[in-house]
């Protein structure tokens, strides 16, 4: 009686830890945004950084059309020449293995309209807290932040003559990949510099703020 009691014991242990490592490797195998450009699984992020620069690389180079298409050619000579080698392997060893990209073709890679929706209602909801947004700035309900806005159209003007659209694209990817593990490193002194420059900011705009006529001043109550 004791030995089936420690046998069963045995078993459901086993099994929660089964379940268990088959949970953090479900989880492992979902990585995130934040865990590529983190570089907690530095191959695979190393694959997404490498393929999006050389992407963006190729876009500099190249039009758009010419890149998609010589992309989707090189997947078409992969996936044609990989069926070709797996028929000639079956018909040389007489197996019937059936077709190479069988799993492949048998998942099924419909949207649920559940999830389509989901997503478009979110976007609906980003979109009009943007379009709010500019009205505020470009109809000037708060001085200040337009004048933000003013200012910072104003530094892009020099930025647009220096960089075109895909060279800000491709500083854009390497700054993606390279600052988040420089921040994860120096966190305390960035946030202390960080805090330091924002104390400025906002005592500099506290002093204008107060310079300006009483009828555009910024309401708290607004």
């Amino acid at each position: 009686m004791a030995d089936s009691m420690t046998q069963s014991a045995q078993i459901s242990s086993s099994q929660g830890l089964a379940d268990g490592q088959n949970s953090v490797a479900a989880k492992d195998s979902k990585m995130s945004v934040k865990d590529l450009v983190h570089w907690r699984d530095p191959k695979k992020s190393g694959v997404v950084f490498g393929l999006s620069l050389l992407t963006l690389l190729s876009l500099a180079a190249f039009s758009v059309i010419s890149v998609i298409s010589y992309l989707l050619l090189a997947l078409l000579c992969v996936t044609i020449s990989f069926r070709i080698y797996k028929a000639v392997v079956q018909a040389v060893q007489k197996s019937d293995d059936g077709h190479p990209f069988k799993a492949l073709m048998e998942k099924d890679v419909s949207v649920p309209p559940e999830t389509f929706r989901k997503h478009v209602d979110v976007s609906l909801t980003h979109i009009n807290r943007f379009l709010k947004q500019l009205r505020k700035l470009f109809l000037v309900e708060d001085l200040i932040d337009s004048l933000k806005l003013a200012i910072v159209m104003w530094l892009l003007t020099y930025v647009g003559a220096v960089f075109n659209g895909i060279t800000i694209l491709i500083l854009a990817d390497i700054l993606l990949f390279a600052v988040p593990p420089f921040y994860e490193k120096n966190k305390t002194q960035i946030d202390h510099y960080m805090e330091i420059t924002r104390t400025q900011v906002n005592t500099t705009m506290a002093k204008l703020q107060e310079k300006l006529p009483g009828a555009i001043k910024r309401t708290k109550a607004e």
